[in-house]
């Protein structure tokens, strides 16, 4: 009896943790020579597709009939179809574990950076300045400052307590968290709205739908604070660039802090590389040693326990009426 074939469409991590643990598992394991459709669609029948960053639409399903489940090699899966999954009755795995505590952490890092005056500082002791008084766009006092979190899963959850730890008053914003368990993290429960219009800092934590992709745009931008600060460790698009470029051109805007972009790498024409009060990381948040030891193998693993019938937590629960 053939083994179960995985198809690996894309994956720009270093090493074989994926193939070898599917293999170490019983299965074979192919990587695709590129991530178009058409190789990732011609590697034979898989039942098995894992995929970090290339498009995984209708048509590329289509064209493998026996495919059972979709793994993403991340937490967001904005690039898989995944309304065309489930009418196909093909389960979307992710891996939302593997990196909490890394975002969490630097996201408090771009908070407190922005919130102290971290870069101003550095760059002007490094110029010759000693003035501890110059801080921009602000020194906060954690106890004065309200942090809005939009969005209360795992790594949200984890930002909203950690910055309560540190004095901050926190409000969170999010339609799916009971408003009891915010409460018990010490945070206030408002709407989107509201946080968005009381932050002196924003910080993002929903995924990326068609609900959310420019939930940042130039209109919320208008009715933030004058001097507020963004961060964005989430998904790009989640933030209209250009809005969010021309609100710190005028001033009205503080500061910003992003680890990810609506395209990446980021482009060199952005006008976001050349700004002072923006602090730029190159979507690292998730990273650390050992982030990128579970990460690869968190992916593998949802394909191998989903093919030997065992229960993965999955993204569209509804496939299972169509399969």
């Amino acid at each position: 009896m053939t083994s179960p074939l995985i198809v690996i469409s894309d994956c720009d991590l270093p090493g074989t943790v994926i193939e070898d643990t599917l293999r170490a598992a019983g299965l074979r394991a192919e990587r695709a020579p590129s991530a178009s459709p058409a190789d990732i669609a011609t590697q034979g029948s898989p039942e098995g597709l894992v995929v970090q960053w290339a498009p995984i639409t209708a048509d590329v399903m289509d064209r493998m009939p026996e495919l059972k489940i979709i793994s993403r090699v991340g937490i967001g899966y904005d690039m898989i179809d995944v309304d065309a999954a489930t009418a196909r009755g093909i389960a979307v795995a992710n891996t939302p574990s593997y990196c909490i505590e890394e975002v969490a952490a630097h996201t408090i890092a771009m908070i407190m950076a922005q919130g102290r005056g971290l870069p101003a500082y550095d760059r002007a002791v490094r110029a010759g300045a000693w003035k501890a008084v110059d801080a921009r766009p602000m020194a906060v006092r954690p106890s004065r400052t309200t942090v809005s979190v939009l969005g209360f899963g795992r790594i949200g959850s984890l930002v909203a307590r950690g910055l309560r730890g540190l004095g901050f008053r926190v409000l969170v914003a999010d339609p799916f968290a009971s408003a009891e368990s915010v409460r018990e993290a010490g945070c206030e429960p408002v709407g989107i709205p509201e946080a968005i219009g009381a932050a002196d800092i924003l910080t993002l934590h929903v995924p990326l739908t068609d609900a959310t992709r420019h939930l940042i745009d130039a209109a919320a931008l208008a009715t933030m604070k004058r001097g507020a600060v963004v961060v964005n460790t989430c998904r790009g698009p989640l933030v209209d660039e250009e809005a969010l470029a021309d609100a710190l051109r005028s001033g009205h805007l503080g500061a910003a802090a992003l680890d990810v972009f609506a395209g990446e790498p980021l482009a060199a024409s952005s006008p976001l590389r050349d700004m002072d009060e923006v602090l730029l990381s190159p979507h690292a948040a998730w990273f650390s040693p050992e982030a990128l030891e579970d990460l690869p193998v968190h992916a593998a693993d949802n394909i191998i326990r989903h093919l030997s019938g065992e229960s993965v937590p999955v993204v569209n629960p509804a496939y299972r009426d169509a399969r």
